[in-house]
């Protein structure tokens, strides 16, 4: 059995990504790059990550998970809805990067590929094995985990984060920045907010293993 490979809120800090990877040795074949979502917004290169995320799942067995910032992103385009909320939350950054304005929200064809659109609308809610539970945010502590709603997944944090319940398998989740890597016996957060000049962090599992780089601050 390979290492698994965890990644979150890389939030379009490319440069800071492509750092990261350039650290890290996984093997083709064997082992496992899991992504806990917000792939985008708020940093400058949200759709350079992306990409780079597909290029890899070329070479790597890949497992894409959603973020909130992933689902606000569809929501949009979807409904043209809350547009001035979501550009003010970190989209405006997206658009750039794609090169879409307000009015290309209808037309979005011809700024995101196939191979993008298929990329949002493929994430998982989540993502679990034998010994862990693979989340953007979290899980409602006494909820079994085919209960949990999506606001849950993609938002919880106090509730979750502190509490001490038994999810049955170790949580591995991002979507709170830490300062470094939150370790609890039954759960691990990886978001050391990369975009606010902390740190982009990966976890290799199951050797416990982190391994991060320094960001640049993008967001206050």
């Amino acid at each position: 059995m390979g290492k698994i490979y965890v990644f979150s809120d890389i939030h379009g800090c490319y440069e800071t990504f492509q750092d990261l990877l350039s650290r890290l040795s996984p093997l083709p074949g064997d082992d496992l790059l899991v992504f806990l979502g917000d792939y985008i917004d708020r940093g400058p290169d949200s759709r350079k990550v992306v990409e780079e995320i597909i290029r890899l799942g070329t070479r790597y067995r890949v497992i894409t998970i959603m973020g909130n910032h992933e689902k606000m992103f569809l929501d949009s385009l979807a409904s043209g809805n809350n547009l001035t909320y979501y550009l003010g939350f970190g989209g405006q950054q997206t658009m750039e990067s794609y090169g879409i304005s307000e009015k290309g929200f209808d037309n979005i064809g011809q700024y995101l590929s196939s191979r993008h659109l298929l990329f949002f609308q493929n994430l998982l809610p989540y993502w679990e094995n034998e010994r862990y539970i693979f989340v953007h945010a979290g899980l409602r502590p006494g909820v079994h985990l085919s209960q949990q709603s999506t606001r849950d997944l993609l938002l919880i944090r106090d509730e979750f984060i502190d509490s001490a319940y038994d999810f049955g398998k170790r949580i591995i989740f991002g979507h709170t920045p830490f300062k470094e890597p939150f370790v609890k016996s039954n759960k691990i957060g990886i978001d050391t907010g990369a975009v606010y000049g902390g740190h982009l962090t990966c976890l290799i599992l199951p050797d416990l293993l982190f391994v991060s780089v320094a960001g640049s601050k993008a967001w206050d």
